[in-house]
């Protein structure tokens, strides 16, 4: 593979013009100015919107969107060794065009899997408006949410050809990051313990302590698509000029799995705690209602509550896991202790980690 251009700075118009016409979304037009323009909330990765200027008059894209590895050391590791930024190329590469969820049309998808260095240009969703891990949502753009995790699980749903997807088949780090997962919530109580309320760092302790049962005796559901980070920073509603309700980002962490985890990751951060505890069913069932359009006749009400209640701990998994294996910043801090107040809230009011410690 020739080199990889993998950073914004070393993005040129004699590169957009190559990508724009390898892709067909130019023809003999050529890009002859750029500006770069820092956009997003990424932890693990740069995104940089280019507004581009053509030599003629042409219906190719006023502006795209490239994204990068991240600059900072700790970051950069986390997303190369964990094989995050191998599963978002792969994802654009493989599988988008064989699910109905809106996501960006990618123009270049390309990595070197030994250094880790990617290059992903994508479509712009501008103008859009952006979810907010830190505000919440309301229910109307849940009820979205839970439509467009239908359009990810559904066309999928149980599909044995997906054994078949290497990237998805790779070795699972899960078990081994359980394994020292001791050693990561220390980190995480030695730099939040100051702003973590008690009764929520002592369920993260407990989860903590029974992380291997989280991960070997999760109640048994159809395998599909997870996006396993579905939460509204990840979330453009209304792209485009609201040319599509919702258009879901960053795929690092896509996996095989059950697809009831990624909507109670969603309900329990997206939500503040008022509006969850009114309509977590109701969202739950729309999402069920949702799966129908796409085949799914066989997944009930009670199999998806049991797997529900299991399976929203992945949220408490991620505010203790992401923020010690990222850079440390004031939003992030925030991000990260919203979502643990919130996936720490629910898990106590379903009684997910007695679930857990009986398992």
């Amino acid at each position: 593979m020739s080199e990889i251009v993998s950073t914004a700075e070393a993005v040129d118009e004699a590169f957009l013009t190559e990508t724009l016409r390898r892709s067909n979304a130019i023809g003999e037009a050529k890009v002859i100015g750029l500006t770069r323009t820092q956009v997003g909330n990424g932890m693990l990765g740069e995104s940089v919107r280019f507004d581009l200027t053509y030599d003629r008059a042409n219906d190719g894209p006023a502006s795209v969107v490239g994204k990068f590895p991240s600059t900072d050391p700790t970051s950069r590791a986390t997303g190369a060794g964990l094989g995050l930024y191998l599963n978002e190329v792969r994802f654009y590469q493989e599988i988008a065009a064989t699910v109905a969820i809106r996501t960006p049309k990618p123009y270049r998808a390309e990595i070197d899997e030994a250094s880790g260095d990617f290059c992903l240009i994508l479509e712009d969703m501008g103008p859009a408006r952006g979810g907010n891990q830190l505000t919440g949502c309301a229910l109307a753009d849940a009820e979205t949410a839970m439509d467009e995790a239908a359009a990810l699980h559904g066309p999928r749903w149980a599909d044995p050809k997906l054994g078949e997807v290497a990237f998805l088949n790779r070795e699972s780090p899960a078990l081994g990051i359980a394994q020292m997962f001791a050693g990561i919530f220390q980190a995480f109580e030695v730099r939040y313990s100051g702003m973590l309320e008690p009764d929520y760092m002592d369920a993260c302790r407990t989860f903590s302590e029974n992380i291997v049962a989280y991960y070997q005796a999760g109640p048994p559901a159809p395998r599909t698509l997870q996006h396993l980070d579905f939460r509204l920073d990840n979330m453009l509603f209304e792209p485009q000029g609201g040319r599509w309700p919702l258009t879901v980002l960053d795929w690092q962490s896509v996996t095989l799995g059950a697809g009831v985890l990624d909507v109670g990751y969603f309900i329990g951060a997206g939500l503040t705690e008022e509006v969850r505890r009114k309509h977590e069913q109701d969202l739950l069932r729309r999402w069920l209602d949702a799966l129908r359009r796409y085949g799914v006749t066989d997944y009930g009400w009670d199999e998806a509550w049991e797997a529900y209640r299991h399976y929203l701990l992945q949220g408490v998994f991620t505010a203790i896991f992401a923020s010690v294996g990222t850079k440390q910043t004031e939003r992030g801090d925030a991000m990260f202790m919203t979502m643990a107040r919130r996936h720490c809230a629910q898990a106590l009011d379903l009684g997910s980690l007695e679930m857990l410690k009986r398992r």
